[in-house]
């Protein structure tokens, strides 16, 4: 039944301008809240939830070169997921590994079928955030540097108000000093494995993050070496593969003092550090709490720029990349365990699939979610 909620689940629509929201929907443990502002000419991120009464996963997906390939990490992690999880008897570290390796070699045979039509696709590539919450265990998988941060009351006092912002993924970007040297450990014979490249470290002076879904050619030197490919790209020499689709996963039990969780793309903590983040969360009402930490990041973008938000919100899709980058949030709200017979997901007993559009600007309506009945 799951399976064949996600294959209808995955339906676009669209929102006003180039901010498309929703303010509040249930889940098996709380509330959750989602928001994509659009920035490039092609919406690259790309975000989704799909709750039952069991389990919650959640998605970020920040595309590069094109929105290939996160489109199709929308379309084939859940469905992978919970294939190998049915299979597996139950959710692991070893079942998330499985199921991004799975979709990394589904985009490679995607690349290859179309490498002759469309090589310029062995470029594109998307990094990918997921989470997943069953029972009161919580597993947090990264690819890239989209960012999971928990907002936790400092003891489990109920009256004591003090919440600290706690990171839970790891980012995968030259821009941070151990990534450097991870990436140089792993090519002692490359002294130009990374570099100083248009004022941020990159990637054979390329690509800042290094581990994606896709990018085909930093991981697969045949296609770089390709002549076909060379009318299209930039030909970079490489003596083996600079990026993996190796995942880093973490879990952990949630406690009664975790709060929410923010999930969210690199185009937010650009703007925002984790600590700004959790404290607008605090203080702000749950209804809109994405759109909320959109529009901050936004705000703060404009004050860089000495702009005023209302003269970004004018500004059109691509020429709008030169002051942020495309933003997806999803705020997971953690206000009861996830068996308990009083949430109100549970009493409903439906499975639901929200995604975010596949371009916002395009579209006239709310992107469709999908709502069933578990039997």
């Amino acid at each position: 039944m799951c399976t064949r909620i996600l294959e209808r689940c995955f339906g676009i629509g669209g929102g006003d301008g180039l901010l498309w929201h929703k303010d509040l929907k249930p889940h098996a443990s709380g509330e959750y809240s989602i928001a994509v502002v659009q920035a490039n000419s092609s919406l690259e991120d790309q975000g989704q939830v799909f709750t039952s009464p069991s389990a919650t996963y959640i998605g970020v997906y920040d595309g590069h070169g094109g929105p290939e390939a996160s489109r199709f990490i929308t379309q084939h992690l859940f469905p992978f997921l919970h294939k190998f999880e049915s299979e597996q008897g139950g959710l692991s570290a070893d079942v998330i590994r499985k199921a991004f390796d799975t979709t990394e070699e589904e985009f490679l045979h995607l690349v290859k079928r179309l490498w002759r039509a469309r090589p310029q696709i062995a470029s594109v590539g998307s990094c990918c955030l997921v989470g997943v919450i069953t029972n009161d265990d919580l597993y947090v998988a990264n690819l890239g540097d989209s960012r999971a941060v928990l907002g936790r009351r400092v003891s489990g006092n109920q009256t004591d108000n003090q919440v600290v912002a706690e990171r839970l993924s790891t980012d995968h970007n030259v821009a941070i000093e151990e990534v450097r040297r991870e990436v140089k450990a792993l090519h002692p014979d490359d002294s130009h494995i990374v570099v100083y490249s248009r004022g941020v470290w990159r990637i054979k002076g390329i690509i800042q993050v290094s581990r994606s879904i896709g990018d085909v050619y930093l991981k697969k030197p045949e296609f770089n070496r390709d002549p076909l490919f060379r009318q299209f790209v930039s030909p970079v020499y490489l003596r083996r593969p600079v990026m993996t689709a190796e995942p880093s996963i973490l879990s952990r039990k949630l406690k009664p003092h975790d709060l929410f969780l923010i999930f969210a793309s690199d185009g937010l903590w650009e703007q925002l550090s984790d600590e700004a983040a959790v404290e607008i969360v605090i203080k702000s009402p749950r209804v809109g709490i994405a759109k909320r930490l959109v529009r901050a990041a936004l705000q703060e973008a404009a004050r860089k720029r000495e702009m005023r938000y209302d003269d970004i919100k004018k500004i059109e899709k691509g020429v709008r990349r030169h002051f942020h980058d495309d933003i997806t949030v999803i705020v997971i709200y953690l206000d009861h365990p996830l068996g308990s017979s009083n949430g109100r997901f549970r009493a409903k007993s439906l499975a639901s699939c929200t995604s975010a559009p596949v371009d916002i600007s395009l579209n006239a309506g709310q992107a469709a979610d999908t709502l069933q009945t578990v039997v």
